[in-house]
């Protein structure tokens, strides 16, 4: 695909902030916003809360990348960890960002940028933390990569809680959903054309984003080529995206779903 990485993240942008106003109306928006007034808030699993527990980072900074409207970084603060700066292209989702900390009583820094052209002061972390929907939408997996490391302080901590990239090749929606129906090893980019939602609903068509499939090989590789230790990678058999991938939980012969990948920086 002959398109440049900043034309690919510009279209990525622009899909994001036109999605944006499905994620901040309705009963689940004011639900979001009610929890998070309340003490304590957290919108984050019992298998990721207890991995960043592991960690024993009290009172430490923390910095989410792709933090979308900062939902899970601001429940750091339930683990006694700063939630420091969140990362997002898309603006109008940082505006409900800032809502929600507003309402929570806190305040990150929420930074509007091309993950590959971050601004000089952004600092660096304990921990950088990437959560469901962030590296298939990066065309550049190893530049990425080295944005991250980038962020870590010495020593510091990468969690990655993601879609398992063998999840990736099926299409639920199709006649045939437990067939593979992408390869693998595909390296051209998916056209996602909808607007993007989380309930699995077709909410009509949308700006045009780019979709790239990363083995997990792919991902483990450019982590560790870019200073990072690998401390442990873990697979599961459930899901953490929308809901009609809920098709492949629970089978005898059970694909892998979903990973949490704990990296360090050395």
């Amino acid at each position: 695909m002959a398109v440049s990485i900043t034309s690919i993240t510009a279209a990525n942008k622009a899909a994001w902030n036109a999605s944006a106003s499905l994620h901040a109306q309705g009963t689940e928006w004011d639900s979001l916003l009610e929890q998070a007034a309340r003490p304590g808030f957290s919108v984050l699993d019992q298998e990721l809360t207890e991995a960043i527990r592991a960690l024993g980072i009290e009172g430490r900074s923390a910095a989410q990348v792709g933090c979308n409207n900062a939902r899970e970084l601001l429940s750091l603060a339930s683990l006694k960890i700063l939630p420091s700066v969140g990362i997002d292209q898309s603006g109008a989702f940082l505006e409900q960002g800032r809502i929600l900390a507003k309402a929570a009583g806190l305040e990150p820094r929420l930074i509007e940028a091309d993950i590959y052209e971050l601004p000089e002061d952004v600092g660096t972390f304990d921990l950088v933390l990437i959560t469901i929907g962030v590296l298939n939408w990066m065309p550049d997996l190893d530049g990425f990569f080295r944005v991250i490391a980038g962020l870590l302080s010495p020593g510091g901590h990468l969690l990655i809680y993601e879609t398992h990239p063998v999840m990736e090749m099926f299409d639920p929606e199709s006649e045939t959903p437990h067939e593979p129906a992408i390869s693998y090893f595909r390296t051209e980019p998916l056209k996602e054309e909808g607007l993007i939602s989380y309930d699995g609903v077709d909410h009509g068509s949308g700006e045009t984003g780019y979709w790239f499939i990363h083995t997990l090989g792919q991902i483990v590789t450019s982590c560790a080529a870019n200073g990072m230790a690998i401390r442990a990678l873990k697979e599961f058999g459930y899901s953490i995206r929308e809901p009609e991938y809920d098709v492949y939980e629970g089978r005898e012969a059970q694909i892998p779903m979903s990973y949490l990948l704990h990296a360090r920086k050395i």
